[in-house]
C-alpha cells in the first residue's frame, strides 16, 4: 500500500519539492529521532516545516513565554508555533508535510496505521502505556488522527495509542485508513 501510495502521489510530492525549493533555500526533508517498535529509535521523515534553526527558536521563545514552555512540556505542541514558516503551516493544516513518512513504512520503521511516532522524553506521558506504545510500529495515520488530533489533550492519545494497541484487527486498520482522507481533508484539529 504505501508503493501504491507513493505511485499515486508522486504528482503531488514532486510539486511540493518543487514549491518548497522555490520558497526556502534549507533542506527539504527534516529527519526527527523518534522512538518505534520495540523502542528502538528510526528518523522520522517528514518536508521541511520550520526554520533550519528551529530548535534555537524554540529555546529562546520558551525562556520567553513561561506559560508557553509549560504548554509545550505537557502537550509537546504550540498553537503558534514561532519555528514554522508560513509554507509549513498550509503543509502542517492539510498532513502533507508526513508524506515522506511513506518511506519510513517501505522500511519497516513504521506502518501505515498505528500510534503517532514520539520522542523518548514523551514515553514519560505514557506511564504504564508504554508497554503498548512500544509493542506496534508507529503509524502514519491512527485513532487520533482521526480523532480530533491536536483537539485532544495528550492523556487521551496515550488512551487512543493503548487502546489500538489493545483492540488492533484488521478492520480498525482500514477504518481508519478510510477515515483518515475526510480527517485531513477538513484538517480536523490541525493547528
Amino acid at each position: 500500500m504505501a508503493v501504491l501510495g507513493l505511485l499515486l502521489l508522486a504528482p503531488l510530492i514532486l510539486a511540493l519539492v518543487i514549491v518548497l525549493k522555490l520558497t526556502d533555500s534549507g533542506p527539504l526533508l527534516y529527519g526527527h529521532r523518534r522512538v518505534g517498535f520495540g523502542g528502538r529509535e528510526f528518523r522520522c521523515w517528514k518536508f521541511r516545516t520550520m526554520v533550519v534553526n528551529g530548535d534555537a527558536v524554540l529555546e529562546q521563545y520558551l525562556r520567553k513565554h513561561p506559560a508557553k514552555a509549560a504548554l509545550w512540556y505537557e502537550q509537546r505542541k504550540l498553537v503558534d508555533d514561532p519555528r514554522v514558516t508560513p509554507l509549513g503551516a498550509v503543509l502542517r493544516k492539510l498532513s502533507l508535510d508526513e508524506l515522506p513518512q511513506l518511506l519510513n513504512v517501505l522500511t519497516g520503521e513504521m506502518s501505515l496505521v498505528g500510534p503517532r511516532p514520539v520522542v523518548r522524553a514523551e514515553l514519560d506521558h505514557y506511564a504504564s502505556s508504554t508497554r503498548h506504545y512500544l509493542a506496534a510500529r508507529p503509524g502514519l495515520s491512527g485513532l487520533w488522527q482521526i480523532s480530533g488530533r491536536s483537539n485532544t489533550t495528550y492523556m487521551e492519545r496515550v488512551q487512543m495509542d493503548r487502546f489500538y494497541v489493545m483492540k488492533w484487527n484488521p478492520w480498525m486498520d482500514l477504518r481508519i485508513i478510510f477515515m483518515t482522507i475526510p480527517a485531513v481533508a477538513l484538517s480536523r484539529g490541525a493547528h
